[in-house]
């Protein structure tokens, strides 16, 4: 753990870690927001981070500035955190990990991770993502939980994962808890491909509730749901501003409602949308 900054070693009742990743697996800032949500509302306190010195390129994912009482220059990296919360309720404590996908030597960052997991003895990881689909805002979120090991499966109703092709700092971690003989589990909300750049707050609560649901850990989030209504409120008035945009959604909601959620790739999804707008003129 040469790269893991511990402010204090805390002792925990049987804790499991939630972990989201801004960067390639966070569409919408969807799974950040969840667990930045999880981590405000239960109070947690940071306890550790991982040193980006190591992992990050960083002229690329630039470090900023900041102005303390507007004298005093802080710069700020790029973060790993660590914190901890007590959930009575539950008779347990969680450890929640939130940050940044690195850019270099996932492996050894992941092992940071596992070394952290097993030093607090966690007995599940449960890690957070979120995705671009071929789904309308006007829906329910769908959320798809996976997991590697076949018993994990059984146990909390989940899905084996069968996807192959590229994959992101989630998959790596996933490959590298398994090895370590740590349950690990993924939750995935599908945002739509046509909002990506526009936060989802309604993604987010999708994915509290699952994972408040799949932990049996009770999450009050009623804050978060006003702002999902507000965010569909909103994606409403852009869309009903443009006919092409809106004769989309509508065919999207008619799939959906016929078909169900068939989840494809970025690129086709492009593809579908300029062939709509084509069809159009």
């Amino acid at each position: 753990m040469e790269n893991v900054r511990w402010d204090e070693r805390p002792r925990m009742r049987r804790p499991v870690l939630i972990a989201a990743f801004e960067g390639w697996n966070d569409a919408a800032e969807a799974a950040s927001t969840a667990v930045r949500y999880i981590r405000d509302r239960w109070g947690a306190r940071p306890f550790a981070s991982i040193d980006p010195e190591e992992f990050f390129d960083f002229s690329a994912t630039r470090p900023h500035v900041k102005l303390r009482e507007g004298l005093t220059r802080e710069i700020v990296w790029p973060s790993n955190q660590f914190f901890r919360a007590t959930v009575t309720e539950a008779g347990r404590d969680v450890v929640l990990l939130v940050g940044s996908e690195p850019q270099l030597r996932w492996r050894t960052f992941c092992a940071e991770i596992v070394s952290v997991a097993t030093a607090l003895d966690v007995e599940l990881v449960v890690i957070l993502g979120a995705l671009l689909a071929d789904v309308a805002h006007t829906r329910p979120v769908r959320v798809t939980g996976s997991a590697v090991d076949a018993d994990l499966v059984a146990k909390l109703g989940l899905h084996r994962s069968r996807y192959e092709g590229p994959t992101g700092i989630v998959g790596v971690l996933h490959d590298a808890l398994n090895r370590a003989g740590l349950p690990s589990a993924s939750l995935w909300a599908a945002v739509p491909h046509y909002v990506a750049a526009t936060p989802s707050p309604k993604a987010a609560l999708a994915l509290v509730e699952q994972a408040s649901e799949l932990l049996s850990i009770p999450v009050v989030s009623a804050d978060l749901a006003q702002q999902a209504v507000d965010y569909e409120r909103q994606v409403n008035e852009v869309v009903a501003g443009d006919e092409d945009v809106a004769a989309y959604v509508s065919r999207l909601e008619e799939t959906v409602d016929s078909e169900g959620l068939e989840l494809t790739s970025g690129e086709e999804l492009a593809a579908e949308f300029q062939k709509f707008l084509r069809e159009q003129e």
